[in-house]
Protein backbone atom coordinates (compact mmCIF):
# COMPACT_ATOMS: atom_id res chain seq x y z
CA UNK A 1 0.00 0.00 0.00
CA UNK A 2 1.13 3.55 -0.68
CA UNK A 3 1.81 6.21 1.88
CA UNK A 4 -1.22 8.00 3.34
CA UNK A 5 -1.50 11.29 1.41
CA UNK A 6 -3.11 12.99 4.41
CA UNK A 7 -1.50 11.55 7.55
CA UNK A 8 -2.76 14.47 9.68
CA UNK A 9 -6.43 14.22 8.71
CA UNK A 10 -8.64 15.05 11.70
CA UNK A 11 -5.83 16.82 13.55
CA UNK A 12 -5.75 20.47 14.60
CA UNK A 13 -2.44 22.34 14.51
CA UNK A 14 -1.44 25.73 15.87
CA UNK A 15 1.60 27.40 14.29
CA UNK A 16 2.95 30.61 15.82
CA UNK A 17 4.34 33.15 13.38
CA UNK A 18 2.58 31.46 10.49
CA UNK A 19 2.03 34.33 8.06
CA UNK A 20 5.48 34.44 6.46
CA UNK A 21 8.75 32.62 5.91
CA UNK A 22 9.29 29.30 7.62
CA UNK A 23 6.03 29.57 9.56
CA UNK A 24 3.94 30.01 6.41
CA UNK A 25 5.66 27.03 4.78
CA UNK A 26 4.85 24.92 7.84
CA UNK A 27 1.20 26.02 7.79
CA UNK A 28 0.87 25.08 4.13
CA UNK A 29 2.60 21.72 4.57
CA UNK A 30 0.53 20.64 7.58
CA UNK A 31 -2.65 21.66 5.74
CA UNK A 32 -1.53 19.64 2.72
CA UNK A 33 -1.08 16.69 5.08
CA UNK A 34 -4.70 17.04 6.20
CA UNK A 35 -4.59 19.15 9.37
CA UNK A 36 -6.89 22.06 10.14
CA UNK A 37 -4.85 25.12 11.03
CA UNK A 38 -4.71 28.08 13.36
CA UNK A 39 -1.75 30.37 13.08
CA UNK A 40 -0.66 33.63 14.62
CA UNK A 41 0.69 36.79 13.06
CA UNK A 42 1.87 40.07 14.51
CA UNK A 43 1.50 42.65 11.74
CA UNK A 44 0.99 40.89 8.41
CA UNK A 45 -2.82 40.84 8.40
CA UNK A 46 -3.06 40.89 4.60
CA UNK A 47 -0.65 37.98 4.23
CA UNK A 48 -2.46 36.05 6.95
CA UNK A 49 -5.82 36.55 5.26
CA UNK A 50 -4.42 35.33 1.94
CA UNK A 51 -3.14 32.14 3.55
CA UNK A 52 -6.49 31.53 5.27
CA UNK A 53 -8.27 31.95 1.92
CA UNK A 54 -5.80 29.59 0.25
CA UNK A 55 -6.26 26.90 2.89
CA UNK A 56 -10.03 27.26 2.95
CA UNK A 57 -10.17 26.90 -0.83
CA UNK A 58 -8.24 23.64 -0.50
CA UNK A 59 -10.83 22.24 1.91
CA UNK A 60 -9.10 22.89 5.21
CA UNK A 61 -10.51 24.83 8.12
CA UNK A 62 -8.19 27.71 8.98
CA UNK A 63 -8.05 30.82 11.15
CA UNK A 64 -5.43 33.54 11.62
CA UNK A 65 -5.14 35.19 15.03
CA UNK A 66 -3.22 38.34 15.78
CA UNK A 67 -1.01 37.89 18.85
CA UNK A 68 2.12 39.49 20.24
CA UNK A 69 4.42 36.58 21.07
CA UNK A 70 6.18 38.76 23.63
CA UNK A 71 2.97 38.99 25.68
CA UNK A 72 2.29 35.79 27.62
CA UNK A 73 -1.38 36.66 28.08
CA UNK A 74 -1.87 37.11 24.33
CA UNK A 75 -0.08 33.83 23.67
CA UNK A 76 -2.35 32.04 26.13
CA UNK A 77 -5.36 33.65 24.47
CA UNK A 78 -4.14 32.43 21.09
CA UNK A 79 -4.05 28.86 22.36
CA UNK A 80 -7.45 29.10 24.02
CA UNK A 81 -9.05 30.60 20.90
CA UNK A 82 -7.64 27.80 18.77
CA UNK A 83 -9.08 25.16 21.07
CA UNK A 84 -12.43 26.94 21.33
CA UNK A 85 -12.72 27.23 17.55
CA UNK A 86 -11.82 23.67 16.63
CA UNK A 87 -12.69 21.79 19.82
CA UNK A 88 -9.28 20.18 20.13
CA UNK A 89 -5.53 20.79 19.84
CA UNK A 90 -3.18 18.08 18.63
CA UNK A 91 -0.09 19.91 17.36
CA UNK A 92 1.78 23.03 18.47
CA UNK A 93 4.60 24.42 16.34
CA UNK A 94 6.57 27.30 17.85
CA UNK A 95 7.85 29.12 14.79
CA UNK A 96 7.57 32.79 15.76
CA UNK A 97 10.90 34.44 16.43
CA UNK A 98 13.02 37.54 15.94
CA UNK A 99 16.69 37.91 15.03
CA UNK A 100 18.61 40.66 16.79
CA UNK A 101 22.40 40.84 16.58
CA UNK A 102 24.97 42.89 18.47
CA UNK A 103 28.43 42.63 19.97
CA UNK A 104 28.64 42.10 23.72
CA UNK A 105 30.93 45.14 24.12
CA UNK A 106 28.81 47.51 22.02
CA UNK A 107 28.01 50.60 24.13
CA UNK A 108 25.20 51.50 21.69
CA UNK A 109 23.43 48.14 22.03
CA UNK A 110 19.65 48.29 21.97
CA UNK A 111 18.71 46.83 25.34
CA UNK A 112 14.99 47.03 24.63
CA UNK A 113 15.43 44.95 21.47
CA UNK A 114 17.46 42.42 23.46
CA UNK A 115 14.71 42.13 26.07
CA UNK A 116 12.02 41.76 23.42
CA UNK A 117 14.03 39.02 21.70
CA UNK A 118 14.11 37.09 24.98
CA UNK A 119 10.40 37.66 25.47
CA UNK A 120 9.50 36.33 22.01
CA UNK A 121 12.09 33.61 21.42
CA UNK A 122 12.11 32.10 24.91
CA UNK A 123 9.25 33.32 27.09
CA UNK A 124 6.76 33.26 24.23
CA UNK A 125 7.59 29.64 23.47
CA UNK A 126 7.26 28.67 27.13
CA UNK A 127 3.95 30.52 27.39
CA UNK A 128 2.56 28.70 24.35
CA UNK A 129 3.57 25.29 25.66
CA UNK A 130 2.23 25.96 29.14
CA UNK A 131 -1.10 27.11 27.72
CA UNK A 132 -1.35 24.27 25.21
CA UNK A 133 -0.48 21.30 27.39
CA UNK A 134 -3.68 21.28 29.50
CA UNK A 135 -5.76 21.36 26.30
CA UNK A 136 -3.68 19.00 24.19
CA UNK A 137 -4.87 15.53 23.32
CA UNK A 138 -3.05 12.44 24.57
CA UNK A 139 -0.35 11.73 22.03
CA UNK A 140 -0.02 15.36 20.97
CA UNK A 141 3.03 16.83 19.26
CA UNK A 142 5.10 19.91 20.06
CA UNK A 143 7.85 21.15 17.76
CA UNK A 144 9.92 24.31 18.17
CA UNK A 145 12.14 26.00 15.61
CA UNK A 146 15.66 26.71 16.81
CA UNK A 147 18.94 27.26 14.99
CA UNK A 148 22.15 25.30 14.46
CA UNK A 149 23.85 28.50 15.58
CA UNK A 150 22.94 27.50 19.12
CA UNK A 151 25.68 24.86 18.86
CA UNK A 152 28.02 26.27 16.20
CA UNK A 153 27.92 30.07 16.44
CA UNK A 154 28.38 31.22 12.83
CA UNK A 155 29.67 34.77 13.31
CA UNK A 156 30.44 37.44 15.90
CA UNK A 157 27.51 39.41 17.21
CA UNK A 158 25.08 36.48 17.20
CA UNK A 159 25.37 35.57 20.88
CA UNK A 160 22.12 37.09 22.11
CA UNK A 161 20.10 35.42 19.37
CA UNK A 162 21.66 31.97 19.59
CA UNK A 163 21.41 32.03 23.38
CA UNK A 164 17.64 32.31 23.10
CA UNK A 165 17.55 29.30 20.81
CA UNK A 166 19.87 27.31 23.08
CA UNK A 167 17.36 27.91 25.88
CA UNK A 168 14.59 26.47 23.72
CA UNK A 169 16.76 23.43 23.00
CA UNK A 170 17.15 22.82 26.74
CA UNK A 171 13.44 23.35 27.31
CA UNK A 172 12.71 20.80 24.58
CA UNK A 173 14.68 18.09 26.33
CA UNK A 174 13.12 18.94 29.69
CA UNK A 175 9.57 19.12 28.40
CA UNK A 176 10.01 15.76 26.69
CA UNK A 177 10.58 14.26 30.15
CA UNK A 178 7.66 16.20 31.67
CA UNK A 179 5.17 15.17 29.00
CA UNK A 180 6.32 11.65 28.21
CA UNK A 181 3.72 10.05 30.50
CA UNK A 182 1.00 11.62 28.33
CA UNK A 183 2.66 10.36 25.15
CA UNK A 184 3.16 13.98 24.04
CA UNK A 185 6.35 14.28 22.04
CA UNK A 186 8.49 17.42 22.17
CA UNK A 187 11.15 18.00 19.53
CA UNK A 188 13.31 20.71 18.00
CA UNK A 189 14.16 21.52 14.39
CA UNK A 190 17.35 23.51 14.00
CA UNK A 191 17.60 25.23 10.61
CA UNK A 192 20.83 26.43 9.14
CA UNK A 193 20.77 29.18 6.54
CA UNK A 194 17.24 29.36 5.15
CA UNK A 195 16.21 31.91 2.53
CA UNK A 196 13.67 34.11 4.29
CA UNK A 197 13.05 37.83 4.68
CA UNK A 198 14.83 37.65 8.04
CA UNK A 199 17.94 36.04 6.53
CA UNK A 200 17.87 36.30 2.71
CA UNK A 201 20.31 34.34 0.58
CA UNK A 202 21.60 37.64 -0.81
CA UNK A 203 21.83 39.32 2.62
CA UNK A 204 24.84 40.49 4.63
CA UNK A 205 25.54 37.07 6.16
CA UNK A 206 25.04 35.05 2.98
CA UNK A 207 28.64 34.53 1.92
CA UNK A 208 29.67 33.37 5.39
CA UNK A 209 26.71 31.05 5.84
CA UNK A 210 26.95 29.48 2.40
CA UNK A 211 30.60 28.73 3.09
CA UNK A 212 29.72 26.90 6.29
CA UNK A 213 27.24 24.52 4.66
CA UNK A 214 28.51 21.28 3.12
CA UNK A 215 26.02 21.83 0.30
CA UNK A 216 27.31 25.38 -0.20
CA UNK A 217 23.89 26.97 -0.48
CA UNK A 218 20.87 28.18 1.43
CA UNK A 219 17.88 25.98 2.12
CA UNK A 220 14.22 26.83 1.54
CA UNK A 221 11.40 27.22 4.08
CA UNK A 222 9.84 24.07 2.61
CA UNK A 223 12.87 22.08 3.80
CA UNK A 224 12.04 23.00 7.39
CA UNK A 225 8.34 22.36 6.85
CA UNK A 226 9.13 18.83 5.69
CA UNK A 227 11.09 18.12 8.86
CA UNK A 228 8.25 19.45 11.02
CA UNK A 229 5.74 17.36 9.08
CA UNK A 230 7.75 14.24 9.88
CA UNK A 231 7.98 15.04 13.59
CA UNK A 232 4.24 15.70 13.96
CA UNK A 233 3.26 12.77 11.75
CA UNK A 234 2.58 9.11 12.53
CA UNK A 235 6.12 7.92 11.72
CA UNK A 236 7.69 9.92 14.58
CA UNK A 237 5.68 8.57 17.49
CA UNK A 238 8.82 7.28 19.24
CA UNK A 239 10.89 10.42 18.67
CA UNK A 240 10.97 12.88 21.57
CA UNK A 241 13.52 15.18 23.15
CA UNK A 242 15.34 15.12 19.83
CA UNK A 243 17.05 17.81 17.78
CA UNK A 244 16.86 17.54 13.99
CA UNK A 245 19.39 19.70 12.16
CA UNK A 246 18.24 20.86 8.72
CA UNK A 247 21.26 22.87 7.74
CA UNK A 248 22.83 21.58 4.53
CA UNK A 249 25.63 20.00 6.52
CA UNK A 250 26.62 23.12 8.43
CA UNK A 251 26.89 21.13 11.65
CA UNK A 252 28.58 18.09 10.07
Amino acid sequence: MGQDPQPLAGKVALVTGGSRGIGAAIVRRLARDGADLAFSYSASRERADRIVAELTASGRRAIAIRADQADASEVAGLVRQTHATFGRLDILVNSAGVFVTGMVDDPEADRAAFDRQLDINVKGVAAAVRAAVPLMTHGGRIVSIGTTGAVHVPFAGAADYVATKAAVAAYTRGWARDLGPRDITVNLVQPGAIDTEMNPEDGPFATTLKGLAALGRYGRPEDIAGAVAFLVGPDAGYVTGATLNVDGGQSA
